[in-house]
């Protein structure tokens, strides 16, 4: 029954982002279809972090690592971009903490033979696009909401690796993990309360 839930939640976001179209050429294509495929990756991302990610020591690595780079730059763009000072202040600390962590990362990923992956997956190339896209107060919302789903995500990695991983040291680095992203997904929570009014 689980598998079964997995792969119909799997195969409802493929399509989902199928049917929201190619964003390459045209990123940003409107606040619908971007709040869609935002909303798909929230799924996707759920899924994927309960699975693999928290399963595997490929899969934690590469799950963690990617989700720095995201946050790093969604943080940059919230210094550059943001309209209230709280979701300046938000990138700020993003910026900060996840350049820490992919550092830390890095490091325990090579003592463990694992490779760091070099650049973001599709998915989070996609978020970035739908927020670069969004203009004064919209940016703020739709960086809320993304951070918010992005938290829970690492969250989910993050606890369920130090719960099953099998990396002493990696297993280490994901219980010291959680209570920053705990605070970044509170804060996240917060804003996104805000920036809806």
């Amino acid at each position: 029954m689980k598998r079964f839930l997995i792969a119909s939640v799997c195969a409802t976001a493929l399509v989902g982002l199928a049917a929201c179209g190619d964003q390459t050429n045209n990123p940003g294509q409107s606040d619908a279809v971007n709040a869609a495929q935002d909303a798909t990756s929230a799924v996707v991302g759920q899924t994927s972090a309960a699975t693999i990610g928290a399963n595997t020591l490929s899969g934690y690595v590469n799950g963690a690592a990617i989700g720095d780079m995201y946050e790093i730059e969604a943080g940059r763009m919230a210094q550059e971009r943001g309209v209230s000072a709280g979701v300046r202040s938000l990138g700020e600390m993003l910026v900060s903490d996840h350049t820490a962590s992919s550092e830390r990362l890095a490091g325990l990923a090579r003592a463990a033979g694992e490779t760091v992956p070099a650049e973001m997956d599709e998915r989070r190339k996609g978020l970035l696009d739908n927020l670069r896209a969004a203009q004064g107060a919209e940016f703020d919302r739709v960086f809320a909401e993304q951070q918010v789903a992005a938290h829970q995500e690492a969250l989910t990695l993050h606890e369920g690796y130090a719960d099953s991983g099998d990396n002493a040291q990696l297993v280490a680095f994901a219980r010291e993990s959680a209570p920053k992203l705990r605070a970044h997904l509170e804060q996240a929570q917060a804003l996104e309360t805000a920036t809806a009014q």
